[in-house]
Formats: structure tokens, sequence, C-alpha cells
């Protein structure tokens, strides 16, 4: 049985266990102010694109993750956005990547509720986090032509940082970090979006999929030369990408007909 504190215990045999399992956790995050309402329209959005991946991780995914962990390591400064629904859905995991590759966590989200910051990064430390950003210990930095809250950034974290990685992000951040001269990683279901569409690197599979995999992915390519590193970020064609990834859906969908 599938369960979890404050979270309806899900039977293993149902053909919608896990998607069931990861929609109560996000409302249990809801509850605990770690997810807004509208963190869950996010997630039922990204869940339809997931379906017509047949929810599973393609080989152009594969791919992306490969350059996007070559990426990172390579970067002189990178950092990884947290929001509401990475910290609500895998914040084990996403400490677990903070770790293995040492690059630090910054907690960066659009509604700014009291207690929202405490919330998220109550968990992340519950999970192991010690590297924190974002949380307003010290005076914030601004992106420039951003109006959201998503503009208050840390200037030890995503406003210095070469490289970042932005899993379930907006499409207005997005192309303001792109303006600032950033390489922008990141994890998205629709190829579709201003996000995937502008970002460097977009990794068109699932988040509870991908942090996984990229764990797995960084404890390998760690081992890797700065040439092989370098080889596998440079050889990554994003344009192919995308249209790898519709290709592969368009596919899909046809042999539902």
């Amino acid at each position: 049985m599938t369960s979890k504190k404050d979270i309806p215990i899900i039977p293993d045999d149902h053909p919608r266990a896990q998607s069931l399992y990861y929609r109560h956790t996000l409302v249990d995050g809801m509850h605990k102010k770690i997810v807004t309402p509208s963190g869950l329209c996010a997630h039922g959005r990204g869940e339809a694109f997931d379906y017509i991946l047949g929810e599973q991780t393609i080989p152009s995914a594969e791919i992306a993750m490969r350059a996007a962990i070559s990426t990172l390591i390579l970067a002189q400064h990178p950092i990884i956005s947290v929001n509401g629904n990475v910290a609500g859905l895998v914040p084990k995991e996403i400490v677990q990547l903070s770790k293995s590759l040492g690059i630090p966590l910054e907690v960066n989200i659009f509604y700014q509720a009291p207690g929202r910051l405490e919330a998220i990064a109550t968990i992340l430390r519950d999970h192991g986090a010690d590297q924190i950003l974002g949380l307003g210990d010290v005076p914030s930095a601004e992106i420039s032509d951003l109006s959201s809250n998503r503009r208050i950034v840390d200037p030890r974290g995503i406003f210095s940082a070469d490289v970042v990685l932005i899993p379930l992000e907006d499409g207005d951040r997005a192309e303001a970090l792109i303006r600032a001269g950033k390489t922008v990683i990141t994890i998205d279901l629709n190829p579709l979006s201003r996000t995937a569409q502008k970002s460097h690197i977009t990794i068109v599979d699932n988040l509870v999929r991908t942090i996984p995999r990229m764990i797995d992915i960084a404890g390998v390519q760690k081992t890797y030369s700065h040439d092989e590193l370098a080889t596998i970020r440079d050889n990554f064609a994003q344009s192919e990408n995308l249209r790898n990834s519709i290709k592969f859906m368009i596919q899909y969908l046809e042999k539902q007909l």
C-alpha cells in the first residue's frame, strides 16, 4: 500500500496509484503552505502531457539529462532553483542532487504568502539540505525586466549564477534569466511552453522521474574528464531535442488510433 503521513492510503494495484500519490502529496503540501492552489493546476496540466509521453522517460529526455549534468558540473557558479511544487514533490531527491553535485538550492517562488518560504525551507532541511539560499538572510537582488515576485533573488545564488536549473518554471522568469546571460536548464513536460522553447536545455519528462535519474547520471559523469563532459554538453542540440520530443508524442498518439 502506498502511504505517507496525512496522505490517504492508495492500493498499490490501483492503475493510477503513483499519479494519485503525487496528487495527494501536493494537496498535503498545500495545507502545509509549501504548494499553492495554482501549483495544483500546474501539476494537472503537466500530467496531461505525461499521458502523451506514455508516462515514461523517452530517449531525447535521457540525452538532455546527460547534457544538463555535464553543463552543471562544468559551470563556474551553478544553482538549483526550487519552487513549491519541486519542494512538495521531490524534496528528498532535489536535496540529493544538490549534494551530489555540490550545488546550492535557492528557493524562488511566485506567491510569497506569509510563512511559505519557511515551510519550503523546513521540508528541504528535513531531507538533509544544508545549503539553502533565497530565504532573506541577506539583502536581495533583482532580475531585470521582471515584475513578479520571482524577480527577487539571492545575490549569492541565481543573481550571480552562470547556469541555473529551473524545474517547473514559469516562462517570464526563464526568459529574464536568459536575457541576463545565464544558461538555463529546465524540466518541463510541455515541449511547446515558452520555458521549454526558450531554455538552452529542456528535459521533457516528469520531475518525479527526472530528478532520481539525474542523480544516477551525476554519479557516473562526475568521474568523466573535462573534455568528455564538454563533448556531451557541446554535442547537445536543443532544437533537435524539442523536435524529437514532439515527434515522440505524435507517434504515441497515432498508436492509440
